[in-house]
């Protein structure tokens, strides 16, 4: 029981959508159900909603009529993948993802990063701990929000457009998210990434609200980097950054660079948070459906473990969440690990070596 003697309780929204999506929240509700129990001071209600490429196949929508206000009842959103080989990727992406970010104003997407024990980094000289990220994306507009365009379809002239939205309100209050979160960091660092000398209107917005915003953290060391110069600091110098606040598009490219550099896309988590709490946020891994080893048995459950352990932290279950990110780094620093982390584990594997590890974590716990 917690220490007032009150058992929290919280409701899970679960979503596995498409391809290896099922199989990795499958394993993670598994994970979190024998953490709550050996833990004894929380309870998760899993609910699940079967909305997918399938469903969409099926009856033409992803969601159905009220299903974000069903949606919206929950405390939070374990979400698989979206993306099948017969939906074109535009379609699915805004018929369920998008659909559930923008109207629950999941403004901030957060991605931390950082080498696991008993892993290795593709840059040499990076060990456990030289890497160890959070990069926050600016998650409701910028590129991704969905103005503009095509005329004249099918003419030598057709012309496309695709308009990047940045306001003042988004910027300002991603901009505070980001210092806030590196306020809470050892290291009190926080490096923006623009475009400002191509881009000259929204990315010259982008610089102006970080300085002024910079001016309500004085505890807060900031830097400034153009994105193409930021993706070569990634990869010489990973031991100069720490928090990293990025556009839509921009965070997007450079946390799939991170997680490279980490070991592994397999192993990626995001949070996309309301900070206001007004609506559920949503928690997913980054590495997409996988369709080529959808129902293999091989799909790294790690990174939607860490997603996992991200939403309990964002439940105010700090403590179980380290205990699971304890748990899932024992098991990779023994080598059980799927291949994609150069290992010969399977799913299932992977997680009963998590779930063992969490039961011998509380054991040692009631001795002391």
């Amino acid at each position: 029981m917690s220490p007032s003697g009150v058992l929290h309780s919280h409701s899970i929204a679960t979503m596995g959508a498409d391809g290896i999506g099922p199989e990795v929240v499958d394993a993670s509700v598994r994970v979190l159900q024998t953490l709550a129990q050996l833990d004894g001071s929380f309870h998760l209600d899993f609910h699940n909603f079967d909305w997918s490429s399938r469903t969409y196949k099926k009856t033409g929508s992803y969601i159905p009529q009220g299903g974000l206000d069903e949606l919206r009842k929950h405390d939070a959103i374990l979400f698989g993948a979206v993306g099948a080989p017969d939906v074109p990727d535009h379609i699915s992406l805004w018929g369920l993802r998008l659909a559930i970010c923008q109207p629950f104003q999941q403004y901030a997407n957060v991605r931390p990063t950082k080498i696991f024990r008993g892993t290795k980094s593709p840059l040499r000289q990076a060990n456990h701990g030289d890497l160890d990220w959070l990069i926050v994306r600016e998650n409701s507009e910028g590129e991704y929000a969905g103005q503009g365009g095509r005329s004249h379809r099918g003419q030598p002239w057709e012309t496309a457009t695709e308009v990047a939205i940045f306001s003042r309100h988004a910027v300002d209050r991603i901009m505070r998210f980001a210092f806030q979160s590196a306020r809470t960091r050892p290291r009190k660092l926080l490096t923006v990434v623009t475009k400002s000398n191509a881009q000259r209107n929204g990315m010259v917005l982008w610089d102006e609200v970080a300085a002024e915003v910079a001016k309500d953290f004085p505890d807060v060391k900031w830097d400034k980097m153009l994105v193409d110069a930021m993706t070569c600091r990634m990869v010489l110098n990973p031991k100069s950054l720490d928090t990293i606040v990025a556009t839509n598009l921009h965070a997007d490219i450079l946390s799939d660079l991170a997680a490279a550099l980490a070991g592994s896309i397999g192993i990626a988590p995001t949070s996309n948070l309301d900070p206001t709490r007004q609506f559920p946020s949503m928690f997913e891994p980054i590495h997409g459906s996988a369709f080529d080893i959808t129902g293999k048995g091989v799909a790294n459950p790690v990174a939607t473990f860490w997603t996992a352990a991200e939403m309990l932290t964002w439940l105010g279950e700090e403590r179980a969440a380290k205990k699971m990110m304890d748990a899932v780094e024992a098991v990779t620093e023994r080598g059980i690990t799927t291949p994609d982390l150069g290992g010969s584990a399977g799913t299932k594997e992977v997680t009963d070596a998590v779930c063992e590890e969490l039961e011998k974590i509380y054991r040692q716990h009631s001795r002391k």
